[in-house]
């Protein structure tokens, strides 16, 4: 099997089967779950976080091909760039969301997510059970959102491999498929409820939510050709990789984790996970 291929398939199953397995279980979801999400998004945080600071950022200051340290304006620009793409795109997700859900605004529905029922907004049903075409359409708005979402995502796996092309599985291209996959899985949740609360099929509604996480294969491809053109050019890919997955831990997995779950136990869980990609990386 070819990289390329290897590359689609695998990231097919990271963006569509993670968002995908998250509408599934986002249509069957109870509430005593939350603190099972925090541990999640928190092991996936600390593997991120190992990978970004052992990995992809000490290969963008020293990309293979090169015998000298890159510049590192080029790789901190390059940091800050993929840092704030991911961020403006967050920003929009939030802003349209809260456009269609006005009431996200209140002092009832706060805008940070402290517990499941706020992050998937399952309590847009309890309570405004009525209004099913406006949680319908939150639901195509965060869909739609996270879709654009899923794109740098891609890149960064694309550009883990373009790093090392050779290791299919085990390599760090593998291991942010994986958690990235993980990572997928709340924001699944977070399009599948809406729609089905807003009275679309719950087959229907999952099969939108999995093509939601289509993106990430476009993503990867670009992120890995982009790598393969000129070391300079993978340096730039792994800097620009490593500031969005530094937002997706810092401004997304653990202040949603700690959030649902006030307690040391998140903070442990991301222990846990920068232990085991130190384990994995180096094992």
């Amino acid at each position: 099997m070819s990289t390329i291929l290897a590359i689609i398939l695998i990231t097919t199953v990271s963006g569509v089967g993670g968002t995908g397995l998250g509408g599934l279980v986002g249509a069957c979801v109870k509430k005593d779950s939350q603190k099972m999400v925090s541990l999640l998004l928190s092991f996936a945080a600390g593997v991120m976080l190992a990978i970004v600071c052992f990995d992809l950022m000490p290969s963008a200051i020293n990309p293979s091909g090169t015998s000298s340290q890159m510049n590192l304006f080029i790789v901190i620009i390059n940091l800050v760039v993929g840092y704030m793409v991911v961020y403006v795109l967050n920003y929009l997700i939030d802003k349209d969301t809260d456009k269609e859900v006005p009431h996200l605004l209140t002092k009832d529905h706060p805008q940070t997510a402290d517990d499941l029922g706020e992050l998937i907004h399952s309590k847009h049903y309890e309570e405004h059970k009525e209004k099913h075409s406006g949680l319908f359409t939150a639901g195509v708005v965060m869909a739609c959102a996270i879709a654009l979402h899923n794109v740098p995502e891609g890149i960064v796996i694309g550009a883990s491999y373009a790093k090392d092309p050779s290791v299919i599985f085990g390599g760090s291209g593998f291991i942010m498929a994986v958690v990235i996959g993980l990572h997928n899985i709340p924001e699944g949740m977070a399009v599948s409820v809406p729609l089905i609360s807003g009275g679309d099929k719950r087959l229907h509604a999952v099969l939108v939510t999995a093509a939601s996480g289509a993106p990430t294969v476009l993503g990867a491809v670009i992120g890995y050709y982009v790598g393969l053109v000129s070391p300079v050019m993978l340096s730039m890919s792994l800097a620009f990789a490593s500031g969005a997955m530094l937002y997706v831990v810092m401004g997304e997995l653990m202040p949603e984790a700690i959030l649902m779950w006030r307690s040391k136990m998140p903070a442990m869980a991301s222990l846990v996970g920068i232990i085991v990609g130190i384990v994995i990386l180096y094992a």
